[in-house]
């Protein structure tokens, strides 16, 4: 062997999980394509939202409260300042399903929140422009995450405890013996006792059949726009925000360099829908309608803001059939542990989902109630196919 573990993909959970590895094991090596935080990872865009107040599964706040307690940690141990707490604003129609569907939630897993009327947002942030009918649901705990600075620091942290890092080193396939596996890039080959495959929108090039059929690369695209005053969207006056009514739906950050707010457009259609079948050939530049439809949301949302993209970026990720994580073994017998797919929602859980996989790839016991993440719910359904992973 020539190790215990390896992490193949260091971006968002991959670096998490090499840190988490390496305080675990003396053994544990990781694979990166490029260099950890590259410019053309789902890591890109420079911030990305934390929050405890999510509408989705209850059973992902557990992950989220030792998400946020790991970042904490990450930013302890590396001396970083990587989660800003800024408080976030859930924005929606008082009574309409968004809104309706997030309080019960929220209320099933016991996030800290309440409720503010419109007139108590009109007199604490004037920045967003409100219908008669809005409300909002503000998450005390809410921030906005450095992403770059988080992944170098966790791949820091991993190497300061003894794990190898492998940067420029695409890995080509992963196939399972009767000993480990065995990991090829170029001419080059190992063989681990066990794998973590966290390569994000690259995954698809690693996995068995079944689970190509209900993934898909998908182009996820971020806008900035200048603010008129860059004191009113700071991260001490503007908390990050997602809102979301009439099929309009945009979320975002503060200025975190004083004068360029975040303000992207969401959901299936806009923000995270364009499939790409090469991860390594994003269209970066935006489309014309794309363009019109992010300005003209932000006209109406923001009357502070300078409705002219000033930067616009586009990046991959993978998504799942149903937009859930692939998190756990390929099979009950397999020695390929999955972490990947997180449909454009990984980064604010990346400390949590790199402690599970981690954990559960060296024996380790961690969260409980992790089935609909677990990649055997794509069960295959037709005869049995190899173990190898082309």
């Amino acid at each position: 062997m020539d190790a215990q573990l390896a992490v193949i993909g260091l971006g968002s959970i991959g670096s998490m999980a090499l840190w988490q590895a390496s305080r675990l094991s003396g053994s544990v090596v990781g694979f990166e394509a490029a260099t950890p935080a590259h410019g053309r990872s789902a890591v890109g865009g420079d911030t990305r939202l934390f929050r405890m107040v999510y509408l989705g599964k209850p059973d992902y706040y557990p992950i989220m409260e030792r998400s946020r307690g790991l970042w904490a940690e990450l930013e302890a141990e590396t001396g970083q300042d990587i989660l800003t707490t800024t408080g976030g604003l859930s924005i929606g129609t008082a009574n309409g399903s968004y809104i309706t569907n997030l309080l019960e939630t929220t209320r099933l897993n016991g996030a800290q929140h309440c409720v503010l009327s419109r007139e108590e947002m009109a007199e604490r942030y004037p920045q967003h422009n409100l219908r008669p009918d809005d409300c909002a649901v503000y998450d005390p705990h809410a921030g906005v995450l450095r992403t770059d600075r988080a992944v170098s620091a966790a791949i820091a942290a991993a190497e300061a405890g003894g794990a190898t890092v492998l940067r420029n080193t695409a890995v080509d396939s992963i196939t399972e013996t009767e000993d480990g596996v065995v990991v090829t890039s170029g001419d080059r080959t190992w063989t681990f006792e066990k794998v973590i495959v966290a390569s994000g929108g690259w995954s698809r090039r690693l996995m068995p059949d079944h689970l190509k059929a209900v993934t898909e690369t998908k182009r996820i695209v971020l806008t900035w726009f200048l603010a008129q005053d860059g004191a009113q969207f700071s991260p001490e006056n503007f908390p990050v925000f997602s809102r979301l009514y009439d099929g309009r739906s945009m979320y975002g950050a503060p200025a975190v360099d004083g004068a360029t707010v975040k303000a992207s457009v969401d959901g299936p259609v806009d923000g995270r829908g364009r499939t790409t079948p090469d991860p390594d050939s994003v269209p970066r530049e935006l489309t014309r309608e794309e363009i019109e439809k992010v300005t003209d949301i932000v006209t109406e949302f923001f009357p502070g803001l300078i409705p002219t993209i000033v930067r616009s970026d586009a990046f991959p990720d993978l998504f799942t059939e149903d937009s859930h994580p692939l998190l756990g073994w390929l099979d009950e017998n397999s020695r390929i542990y999955c972490a990947t797919g997180f449909s454009g929602k990984g980064f604010k859980m990346a400390t949590g989902y790199g402690h599970i996989a981690a954990h559960e790839a060296l024996g380790k016991k961690t969260v409980d109630s992790l089935n609909f993440v677990r990649p055997d719910r794509f069960k295959v359904r037709s005869s049995p196919t190899s173990a190898v992973c082309p």
